[in-house]
C-alpha cells in the first residue's frame, strides 16, 4: 500500500488539556499512524456553535499512514473514545479530545462521514497557525497554500502560544515550557 503523508488536529478543553493531547500522540500509532512532527501549543477561543466554554488547547500533528480515509477515520474515533471523549454532547462542546484530519497526502475524498481535506482547514486560525509552524509551504492537493489561507482571515480568533511542541514519542522531544 501507498503511504501518505497526513496533517491532524487535536484539541482539548476538559482536564489536563496538554496531557489529553500528548496521550493522544502517544496513541497514534496503536492507531495505525507514524507521528513525524508535532507543533507547539496553542491556547485558542472557541469557535462554531458553542462559544460560551472554557478555552482549548490545539496542536498539529504530521504522520504517516497507509490507511485509507474511512478506516483512519474509524481508528481515530476509536483512539478518542480510548481517552474519554463522550459518544454524545453538543456539536462544537467541550472535549476530552477531538481529532480531525485534515489532510492526506493528495487525496480528496467526499463522504457522508468526512471530508478531505477537512471542510474547515482554510477557515480556522487555531488550525492554520500550527499546521504552518510544521510546513509553511503546505499546500493543498488543489494546490492552495494553507498561508495564502491564514493571511486572509480576519484577527478575531484568539490563538495564543501555549508551550513546547508535544513529545513525538515517550521519553523523546521537547521538554514542556509552558506556563503554569
Amino acid at each position: 500500500m501507498l503511504a501518505r503523508t497526513g496533517l491532524l488536529s487535536l484539541g482539548s478543553n476538559v482536564g489536563d488539556r496538554r496531557a489529553q493531547l500528548q496521550a493522544a500522540v502517544y496513541g497514534l500509532p496503536q492507531a495505525g499512524m507514524e507521528v513525524l512532527a508535532c507543533s507547539s501549543v496553542y491556547d485558542t477561543d472557541p469557535v462554531g456553535e458553542l462559544t460560551d466554554q472554557p478555552s482549548f488547547l490545539n496542536a498539529c500533528v504530521l504522520v504517516r499512514t497507509e490507511a485509507q480515509p474511512l478506516a483512519l477515520l474509524d481508528s481515530v474515533k476509536a483512539l478518542e473514545r480510548a481517552l474519554g471523549r463522550a459518544a454524545s454532547g453538543p456539536r462544537h462542546g467541550p472535549r476530552a479530545i477531538d481529532i480531525d484530519i485534515l489532510l492526506l497526502g493528495d487525496v480528496e475524498f467526499d463522504h457522508e462521514r468526512m471530508r478531505v481535506p477537512h471542510e474547515q482547514l482554510r477557515n480556522r486560525r487555531f488550525v492554520l497557525v500550527p499546521a504552518l509552524e510544521l510546513d509553511m509551504d503546505m499546500v493543498t492537493p488543489d494546490g492552495r497554500r494553507l498561508a495564502d489561507a491564514l493571511a486572509a482571515l480576519p484577527l478575531d480568533e484568539g490563538v495564543r502560544w501555549a508551550g513546547a511542541p508535544l513529545a513525538v514519542a515517550p521519553g523523546k522531544g521537547q521538554a514542556d515550557h509552558s506556563a503554569p
